[in-house]
């Protein structure tokens, strides 16, 4: 069969070298706090309920503990903590979404603890906005912008830099 154009394309994409424009985003929508944030489902693996985490000493508060995610051990990252939210206690809605990421360099299972997930929506990416310096809540390296969704609006996290190992909280030196 002659390569096409098409043919190429979907090649291309299926080895995730090169995503075509008229292919839609997708994100999940998940809640920390009551606050919408969005990652992309291409790092998605997998969500689960609730699973009892390991804490290991010394760790740092972004990455307190480990869990077992189908016989692979996986950090559980506090999101929160990167963001400078608050601890929330657990709630049934909670969910644990398993992510595969590069990280340093390296394919990385980690899995962070959600307050809740709600849908998996079509994107357009083209179409954030920068978040308000006045006013914003979160280090700004580690959102990629803001989307309207319905009369609310939702976060889409840089997981590039949100999980990043150098351990910056975008916190201003002292």
């Amino acid at each position: 069969m002659p390569q096409t154009a098409l043919t190429k394309t979907l090649a291309e994409t299926t080895l995730g070298l090169r995503r075509p424009p008229s292919m839609p985003d997708m994100v999940l929508i998940f809640t920390l706090s009551g606050e919408a944030f969005a990652i992309s489902v291409s790092a998605v693996h997998e969500i689960l309920d609730p699973i009892p985490a390991t804490r290991v000493p010394n760790a740092s508060a972004f990455a307190p503990g480990l869990i077992n995610v189908r016989g692979t051990i996986a950090p559980l990252v506090d999101v929160r903590q990167r963001l400078r939210m608050p601890p929330a206690a657990s709630s049934a809605d909670a969910r644990v979404i398993v992510l595969e990421l590069p990280v340093g360099g390296a394919p990385t299972r980690l899995a962070i603890l959600a307050d809740g997930v709600e849908e998996v929506i079509e994107a357009d990416l083209a179409a954030l906005e920068a978040v308000p310096e006045l006013g914003a809540r979160w280090p700004e390296q580690f959102v990629k912008g803001v989307a309207h969704r319905g009369d609310g609006l939702v976060i889409l996290l840089d997981t590039e830099t949100l999980f990043r190992p150098d351990g910056s909280t975008g916190a201003d030196p002292a």
